[in-house]
């Protein structure tokens, strides 16, 4: 890992774990070998030494050469899967932020409506979640100076989560093949101060997520079949987010960002009990940024949040 900065709370702990895998295998390989040239030079040719081939069983010997290097790659695996859980476990208060990979570039999507093309401004000291999505292959977004990368896939939601440590700019690629111009997807990661990123956030703003949402969500006729007014019995969406949801197969699922989704783009897939599966299918009419939009909107329609002014 020499060269490589450590700009994340993650990039220490994993490069600490990768160091003692790499110790203790050094020290399992090193006793092999030391332990082969002493029997090569104790058991040379021409030397006076036993070679009846009798058994001399030492059981204590035997148990500890097992249960010592046992114990330490037991802990090792311990260890990861420690680490692997925090990973995988975003404290509450990360923001999130969304992420389309298409052939061949980077779009991200900030709450406050920041949107921007092969690079993404975060701020230090504060939890970022990406939640990520493919419009065509499978891409994988990886930060090596944080350590972290995932794969992104289509039609599929997958997250990744890390707290920058460190200002400056870090490289960011795609590390799956996806195509002829694979090599030409990658991108930077500015890492900013957190005064110097809510000015640029501030000089940045465009309107909400969310309220680009709101508006996709009348341009694309939704409005017509979920409002109040609507004379077509489909579901209503106010508090939908987070909400179990009973099918008409008899199942019931949270109303989360995947099911949001395939809602969208397999409606006949998971169809709500008590309703007709009349929704026509968005796959391929709505492009992915737009369904994360949707999404942002459906996430605080019918809360607080959503402001009773806004145009609908």
């Amino acid at each position: 890992m020499s060269g490589l900065p450590e700009a994340s709370s993650f990039a220490g702990r994993i490069d600490g774990l990768f160091l003692a895998l790499l110790a203790l295998c050094v020290v399992v390989m090193l006793a092999v070998f030391v332990t082969m040239v002493v029997f090569a030079v104790r058991f040379r040719h021409g030397r006076d030494v036993d070679r009846s081939g009798e058994s001399h069983r030492d059981l204590g010997i035997e148990m500890t050469w097992t249960l010592i290097p046992f114990a330490l790659f037991v802990g090792i695996f311990a260890w990861s899967i420690h680490l692997w859980i925090d990973m995988r476990t975003p404290p509450a208060d990360a923001e999130t932020i969304y992420v389309v990979g298409k052939q061949w570039m980077w779009e991200f999507q900030h709450p406050g409506g920041q949107r921007e093309i092969d690079t993404l401004h975060v701020a230090t000291g504060h939890p970022v979640r990406l939640v990520m999505t493919s419009q065509d292959v499978i891409h994988d977004l990886s930060v090596p100076a944080f350590r972290v990368k995932q794969d992104i896939l289509p039609g599929r939601y997958t997250d990744l989560w890390f707290t920058a440590t460190r200002p400056g700019t870090y490289d960011l690629f795609c590390a799956e093949y996806c195509g002829t111009d694979h090599s030409r997807m990658g991108g930077s990661v500015v890492v900013e101060t957190p005064a110097a990123h809510a000015r640029w956030l501030a000089a940045h703003a465009s309107g909400s997520l969310a309220e680009r949402g709101r508006t996709l969500f009348t341009r694309y006729g939704c409005a017509g079949c979920h409002d109040a007014g609507s004379s077509v019995h489909a579901p209503r969406l106010e508090g939908l987010y987070g909400s179990t949801v009973p099918l008409a197969d008899g199942r019931q699922v949270t109303a989360d960002e995947r099911y949001l989704h395939d809602s969208i783009v397999l409606p006949a897939e998971e169809v709500a009990a008590g309703y007709a599966p009349i929704m026509p299918s968005y796959k391929d009419r709505i492009d992915e940024a737009d369904i994360l939009a949707l999404l942002a909107y459906l996430k605080i329609r019918g809360t607080e949040r959503e402001s009773p002014h806004a145009p609908r």
